[in-house]
Order: structure tokens, then C-alpha cells, then sequence
């Protein structure tokens, strides 16, 4: 059965989607972008309108995995997760992935530099710490391994993760110091290998300079 496009409004509570009316009759709205080849009197075919309301429901899901984006960066695996917890079924998931990584907005490598550039300025932790975060978030070992190699030596990173907390604790006695300090580096995933002479390196300049 055949429909003739009699209007197509714009809807007051989102200009980016139309109203389209056929035969008289509003219809169901569309996104600008699915809608855009539309025009009055054109017939549309029941096939025809049953792609076109497909096309808009693609877009929809793209449109949602935009916004899931434009809070923070994702992995794939955690974008699929949001849009499977959104009722979107598998086949319209994998369009809109395909679609995201296409065009550079999803991208696991990416995502795990600047996982690692974060947590390196804001919360350091260990490469054991990282890569189980990023496992977490469904990154590949290869993306892991990749991602990890261009940061320093673990005892570099113990090091900087390490300096803030020790110039608070610097008023402590040794043992004290080392406890406490050990400990903060222990929850950050560092091995007793990597803490120890960090903790002694840190101790050290602390007190070169009060007795300098």
C-alpha cells in the first residue's frame, strides 16, 4: 500500500527530528539526517516506511552512543555494555560500533593511552594495577602490552606515584614513614621489589634537604 507525504514539521521539543504526516495524518517523527531526502507529495511505499522508521532507530542508537561518549571515553566492550543495558539489540550494536570506529570516535588504543595518561597525572599505579583495569574494560592484551610499553620503568612510576604521599609524611620516624608509605604503594599494586627502594630513595632526598 502506498502514503503520500502531506507535511513534515519540525517537532517543538527536539528541532532535530521531523514530523512526518502522510495522507493527512501525522505519522512518526524522524531524525533530520534519516528524513533528509523527503519531500510533499512523494509516495512511500509500506516497505519504504518500514526503512526509513529502521534507519531512524539506527540513528537513534548512534546518536545515544554519542552521548555515552561525551562524558568520558570508552572501550568498545564498555560501549556495547551501555547500549545492550539500553535494550539495543546485537545487530544494531555492532552498526553503530562499526560506524564509531570507522570514523575514529571509538578506538581501544586510544582509549587505553588516555586511561594511562590519567591515572599516571592523577592516580598512579602500578603496570600490574593498569593492565588489570584495562582488562576490566574489555582491552586486548596486545592494546595492553602496547599502551604500557611507552611508560617508564616500574620503579620510575612507584617513584612519581609515591611523592606527594611521602611529603606528607615526612615529620614521621623512619619506620613509621616506610610503613605507611609502603603501604599506599602496596594499594596501588607495587611489588615489595619495586617499594623498598623507592621508599629509601624518597627518605633520603627528604631529609638531604632539611639538612641542606
Amino acid at each position: 500500500m502506498d502514503h503520500t507525504i502531506t507535511s513534515i514539521k519540525v517537532q517543538k521539543r527536539n528541532p532535530n527530528r521531523l514530523a512526518l504526516y502522510l495522507d493527512g495524518e501525522f505519522a512518526f517523527g524522524l531524525a533530520r539526517i534519516v528524513a533528509a531526502w523527503l519531500s510533499i507529495d512523494q509516495v512511500l511505499s509500506d516497505d519504504e516506511i518500514a526503512t526509513l522508521q529502521e534507519k531512524d532507530y539506527q540513528e537513534g542508537a548512534y546518536q545515544y552512543a554519542i552521548l555515552v561518549l561525551s562524558y568520558r571515553p570508552r572501550s568498545v566492550v564498555e560501549l556495547r555494555q551501555k547500549m545492550e543495558a539500553k535494550g539495543y539489540s546485537e545487530a544494531v550494536m555492532d552498526r553503530v560500533i562499526e560506524r564509531m570506529t570507522q570514523s575514529g570516535l571509538l578506538n581501544d588504543a586510544q582509549f587505553a593511552q588516555s586511561w594511562v595518561e590519567n591515572r599516571s597525572a592523577f592516580h598512579p599505579r602500578s603496570r600490574r594495577a593498569l593492565t588489570m583495569e584495562l582488562h576490566r574494560k574489555g582491552v586486548t592484551d596486545e592494546v595492553i602490552d602496547q599502551t604500557l610499553g611507552e611508560t617508564g620503568n616500574e620503579e620510575e612510576m612507584a617513584y612519581h606515584a609515591a611523592q606527594r604521599q611521602a611529603r606528607k609524611l615526612a615529620g614521621l620516624e623512619r619506620f613509621e614513614f616506610r610503613n605507611k608509605l609502603g603501604a599506599f604503594l602496596g594499594r596501588r599494586g607495587f611489588s615489595y621489589d619495586t617499594i623498598s627502594p623507592v621508599i629509601n630513595r624518597l627518605w633520603n632526598e627528604i631529609h638531604m634537604e632539611e639538612n641542606g
